[in-house]
């Protein structure tokens, strides 16, 4: 069982890569992420929600069995907050979008901005999962501005 859950939270193993094992890992949330902009809104957010829960205890048990809170090679919980990045917004499917949502997602991530630090400093599989969740709403609050942006600049462009 130890085994299948090692296997879960390091992302089919790419957590345990030597170098940028968050971002590796991180790539499959963009499949995942991409998939849930296919159906209805009601649905991502409750597939996303369910994700996010699920990960608590197994990214907490991980922890706890590799002794370090918040070990860099656990990252099912970057897989699964990275579609909240997203949610919603139909226009980030496009491969430009979603790569920008990446990167800014990882920035926010990888920077630890205050409240994506506070939220990391809750204890157990909560605090976990909750900074990458909150590094994925603060991106998914730039993503939108940005598609807000490009939907304004094409309409005032069509004039």
């Amino acid at each position: 069982m130890e085994t299948v859950l090692m296997w879960l939270a390091t992302g089919l193993g790419l957590g345990l890569a030597p170098l940028a094992a968050g971002t590796l890992g991180s790539l499959l949330g963009l499949p995942l992420a991409w998939w849930l902009l296919g159906r209805a809104r009601r649905v991502q957010l409750a597939v996303a929600a369910a994700l996010l829960v699920a990960a608590m205890p197994l990214c907490h048990q991980a922890a706890s069995l590799l002794g370090i809170k918040d070990d860099g090679r656990i990252v099912l919980d970057e897989i699964v907050a990275f579609p909240v990045a997203v949610i919603g917004q139909a226009a980030a499917r496009q491969p430009l979008a979603m790569a920008g949502a990446f990167v800014v997602y990882r920035g926010f991530d990888i920077a630890k901005p205050l409240p994506v630090a506070q939220a990391e400093a809750i204890p157990g599989g909560i605090g976990i999962v909750l900074d990458d969740s909150v590094a994925a709403a603060m991106t998914w609050l730039v993503v939108a501005g940005g598609l807000a942006l490009g939907r304004r600049r094409r309409a005032d462009g069509c004039r």
